[in-house]
């Protein structure tokens, strides 16, 4: 088998200013033949799961380019026609093929191109022709739409949020693509929608056993290909954002129409049950210490101004009250902040300096905050880690104000992993409290080290009332901007 693979992902929010530009892509792209192969950087985990299974003598592989760029606005018209381009010239190149894996996030939005990743899935169809075969694995804060669906032979998306199974689902998708190529599996897909907009993290109830009930399906069910849960993308307005159930059968669309409706149900009747509750700031401080845990710091996600979501990551509301209440025994990050960052490289570990941190982007991003600060960590070259794979985050700084020790980076990024502090000599695990710029990506982490895990509205640009988000694209009528809004099978 003759295999070409290749990537493009980004996460595009339609309500933040914050362009992503051809340059981002740019200084995320990995040329044909540069993947790693010892550990899968964040974005390219299909090219490495391809590339190693090539290395083992599975299949021939062609290796393509892939680009990546961390969520944010929308993209310009030539930061996707040139990665597109680019990707569609190294297939021309390597042609004929058998199969193409194509890496995408499904969730990019372009000036021009209001469905990306379905163009280019269907520039693809184009050039390779209707015999070889196109696997295509997605995040779940996707859109699968029947344009993607017609495009492709089998779309697969991690189960995980946080996205712990990258590797673990491309390795399915390739397993899948594998057997459609020897003519043993035709999958048939079903597309089953919800019409609801929510938030599904997979680490607690009801969502846990949700995900494991469709792992059980697909374990036990021969006739059973893939199941996969499209969760969209909250801040992607897109008449195709809402909730999804992917099934794809062998052969079998009736049963696989049956199964997207049995579980798309089971899905609606979690409506408002799924994302944990958010606390006002004086609240979210009040519960981290009202009590002196012992068994572990009491860790409060912010998503209300998560990188991973578009956000600039550079609110300060949060930090201010907690200067202002003077608290001590807390670690707070990341804030991004590049020119504050490279003041602390300049001044060095020790030093003692007066910084102006975060508030900069948007009248969502506070007010900023001036103040005299030790220098406590300085980090070339920082990362974290994400699931199996390691997040690049710039240069890092850690400095402390009073009893605060405040994590800043040189590249938007969430809280992802303890490193995130450790690089800058600060220790988690010994706080009384650490406030983490997040959704859900930082529970595969920081939950093991909490002693409960809280969620605070701290004031960012991502508004979690998806209710009053100022959509102008998405189809009504949909849950929960809409009571009666009845689910169909569109596939």
């Amino acid at each position: 088998m003759k295999c070409f693979a290749a990537g493009l992902l980004t996460e595009t929010n339609a309500f933040v200013n914050l362009p992503t530009s051809i340059e981002t892509f740019r200084l995320g792209h990995l040329a044909p033949g540069t993947c790693p192969l010892d550990k899968p950087l964040a974005g390219a985990e299909l090219m490495f799961a391809a590339k190693r299974r090539a290395a083992a003598g599975e299949f021939e592989l062609v290796e393509g380019s892939c680009y990546r760029a961390t969520p944010a606005g929308l993209s310009s018209r030539a930061a996707y026609e040139e990665p597109r381009d680019a990707i569609l010239a190294q297939i021309r190149a390597a042609l004929p093929l058998d199969a193409v894996l194509l890496g995408l996030h499904g969730g990019m939005i372009a000036h021009g191109y209001p469905d990306a990743e379905g163009d280019l899935i269907e520039c693809v169809r184009a050039l390779v022709g209707p015999e070889c075969v196109i696997g295509v694995e997605f995040d779940p804060h996707c859109l699968v739409t029947p344009k993607r669906l017609d495009a492709s032979d089998v779309i697969v998306l991690y189960k995980e949020y946080p996205h712990t199974d990258i590797v673990e689902q491309a390795d399915r998708l390739i397993d899948i693509v594998t057997r459609i190529v020897a003519h043993k599996v035709r999958p048939v897909a079903s597309l089953f929608d919800c019409r609801q907009i929510d938030s599904y993290p997979t680490t607690a109830a009801p969502m846990r056993a949700f995900i494991d009930a469709i792992k059980s399906i697909e374990a036990t069910r021969e006739d059973v290909i893939s199941i996969s849960v499209v969760h969209g993308f909250v801040y992607g307005d897109s008449p195709d954002l809402s909730t999804r159930i992917l099934v794809y059968t062998n052969d079998d669309k009736a049963a696989g129409d049956a199964l997207a409706t049995t579980l798309g149900h089971e899905l609606i009747g979690l409506r408002g049950h799924t994302a944990p509750p958010l606390l006002s700031i004086d609240a979210a401080i009040d519960a981290a210490f009202d009590t002196t845990p012992d068994t572990g710091p009491v860790v409060i996600a912010d998503p209300t101004d998560n990188a991973g979501g578009g956000a600039p990551s550079d609110n300060t509301d949060i930090l201010a009250r907690l200067i202002a209440r003077d608290v001590g025994g807390v670690a707070f990050g990341p804030i991004w902040d590049p020119v504050m960052v490279q003041l602390c490289l300049d001044a060095g570990v020790g030093a003692r300096i007066p910084l102006r941190i975060g508030g900069k982007v948007a009248t969502t991003s506070g007010i900023p905050i001036d103040a005299t600060v030790d220098v406590i960590g300085a980090y070339r070259g920082a990362w974290q880690s994400f699931g199996a794979s390691r997040v690049e985050s710039g240069n890092a700084a850690g400095v402390r104000i009073g009893g605060i020790e405040i994590a800043l980076t040189s590249m938007r990024t969430q809280a992802f992993s303890l490193e995130l502090f450790t690089q800058l000599d600060i220790d988690p695990r010994g706080k009384r409290a650490v406030f983490v710029k997040s959704v859900n990506h930082f529970m595969a982490h920081y939950g093991p080290i909490a002693s409960r895990v809280l969620h605070v509205n701290g004031g960012g640009p991502l508004q979690r009332d998806y209710s009053k988000m100022p959509y102008r694209h998405v189809r009504r009528p949909i849950w929960p901007i809409d009571t009666d809004a009845p689910p169909a099978l569109i596939v």
